[in-house]
């Protein structure tokens, strides 16, 4: 079922990235409107966020390497996999929201990741359709990868303080050492606490 959905998705996007070619009268899409700037824009709007790109891709690896659950960090630079990307987007946030969970993350902290991500997923589709459906997808799609990044970002640095930490977990604190709110850190009934 993964393979036949990343196929159909792929097919998908690279029908609505080709769409200027077969159906001019839409418009000029993303690459058309890139391609209309002056070569030198061109080259540094693409090199810019290739280069946004990869550093987000490097943030993304460091959560699955301080997560340690077994997930290869080296699987989110499929992000630079053209047209694929768009799809496979949807399950790195999916693998990474796992991991973090599988490393103790509170729920609630993981949803919220995981919404955001699925949130710019979802937009930078929607930015490749014609028009101003496009133009508010990308304009939307942007700050909610942001906004997804900061929060990578800060989780980043809370797994890495856990890491490096030497105490365990007690109460107030889960078995990963994040703060939680339940009687004896998480762990049992809390009877007798």
């Amino acid at each position: 079922m993964s393979v036949a959905t990343r196929i159909a998705g792929t097919s998908g996007v690279t029908i609505l990235l080709t769409y200027p070619i077969w159906a001019p009268q839409w418009g000029a899409g993303l690459l058309g409107e890139i391609a209309g700037q002056p070569p030198w824009a061109s080259a540094a709007i693409v090199a810019g966020f290739l280069g946004l790109v990869a550093l987000f891709c490097r943030t993304l690896q460091r959560t699955l390497t301080l997560t340690r659950t077994g997930t290869r960090p080296a699987s989110v630079w499929w992000m630079f996999a053209i047209p694929h990307n768009f799809v496979e987007d949807f399950y790195i946030v999916r693998a990474v929201a796992g991991s973090l969970a599988a490393a103790g993350t509170p729920p609630a902290r993981v949803r919220r990741w995981a919404a955001l991500g699925y949130g710019w997923c979802a937009l930078q589709i929607v930015s490749l359709l014609p028009g101003a459906a496009g133009l508010a997808g990308g304009a939307m799609a942007l700050p909610l990868w942001g906004a997804h990044w900061v929060l990578t970002a800060r989780l980043n640095r809370r797994l890495a303080a856990l890491a490096s930490s030497s105490a365990g977990s007690g109460p107030g604190v889960s078995a990963a050492g994040w703060p939680c709110d339940l009687p004896n850190g998480g762990h049992g009934s809390g009877v007798g606490s």
